[in-house]
């Protein structure tokens, strides 16, 4: 006999606006133990020092999370001047110090060459893997990390803020993007010395501050017995996938894991909706199509030619 899963079959995300010092991981263990859920994850770590936007998928949520860990990011973040330290954040070892300090003039002549298609080298200090091992934890035991640079795509960097100690930056961005390297970069560009003292992710695709909720908020809805106040739809992740009605018959078919034979309009339309994802950027996942069942999500498909192919079935 299958053995119950423990829990409460609950679907659906969580815009969660994580606090300072609290872990992406533990953050998802809180809200599971709130929701009594079944099953619960993230779309995206988020640094301990840094705050805002942690999306937390519960049940069959978790099924959409590779999806959204394709959307662009948008963060806000502030470097302090004068010092350097080899994390680039305000909790590294400080490896360098200067009276240096750049103008508002010479911060906005130089964030243009970091918009675009970039070249990135991650921090040492980050979750890679170097042979089996995460950089950060090799750094942490002094050992030298020499990480590769990889393409990144910024869509804009603006400067906000500027005072003689410190800037801050509003960045959207595409995924794999470490602002901790922006920012050491644009502090050797301007030849002087700074690090990271603050940094919120402000939005994560359709996920934004807006609909964000804190863990105070949670708890009180908890407390009420109103936490499912707080819970988006499954679909809040797929904003970007191409969507398909389906009727009851074809809805019973994509169940039973068949193909679906579409109408040539059919066809014509999700490969046009399919191509403009595409020219959007969003270079993964380019042949998923969503199959919509009175207004929930049933699968997601593969479109193969003229047929649509469930890859994924949720539960609902």
């Amino acid at each position: 006999m299958a053995r119950k899963k423990k829990g409460e079959a609950i679907h659906g995300w969580i815009c969660f606006d994580k606090p300072l010092e609290m872990t992406s991981t533990s953050a998802v263990g809180k809200i599971r133990w709130l929701f009594q859920a079944q099953k619960a994850g993230h779309a995206g770590t988020l640094d301990p020092l840094a705050t805002g936007i942690l999306p937390i998928a519960l049940g069959e949520a978790t099924k959409t999370v590779p999806y959204l860990m394709e959307a662009d990011k948008t963060y806000s973040f502030t470097v302090t001047f004068g010092k350097t330290t080899d994390s680039y954040d305000a909790e590294g070892r400080v490896t360098a110090e200067s009276d240096a300090r750049p103008t508002r003039d010479a911060i906005e002549a130089t964030l243009p060459q970091f918009i675009g298609v970039i070249e990135q080298v991650p921090p040492a200090f980050s979750a890679i893997k170097v042979d089996g091992k995460r950089a950060y934890d090799l750094a942490r035991q002094g050992v030298e990390v020499e990480l590769k640079g990889r393409e990144i795509e910024v869509f804009d960097l603006t400067l906000d803020a500027f005072d003689t100690e410190t800037a801050s930056f509003t960045l959207h961005c595409g995924k794999g993007t470490y602002v901790r390297s922006i920012a050491r970069d644009i502090c050797l560009e301007l030849g002087v010395c700074g690090h990271v003292t603050t940094l919120r992710r402000e939005a994560v695709g359709a996920f934004e501050t807006k609909d964000s909720i804190t863990l105070e908020k949670l708890e009180e809805l908890v407390h009420r017995n109103a936490h499912l106040e707080a819970l988006l739809g499954v679909e809040t992740a797929l904003d970007d996938i191409p969507g398909l009605p389906v009727t009851q018959d074809e809805a019973a078919r994509l169940k039973q894991g068949r193909d679906l034979a579409l109408l040539p309009r059919q066809i014509e339309l999700l490969n046009a909706a399919l191509k403009a994802r595409l020219d959007d950027g969003y270079a993964e996942f380019p042949d998923t199509v969503q199959a919509v069942f009175n207004g929930q999500v049933l699968a997601l498909c593969e479109l193969r030619g003229g047929t649509l192919h469930p890859s994924r079935l949720l539960n609902l």
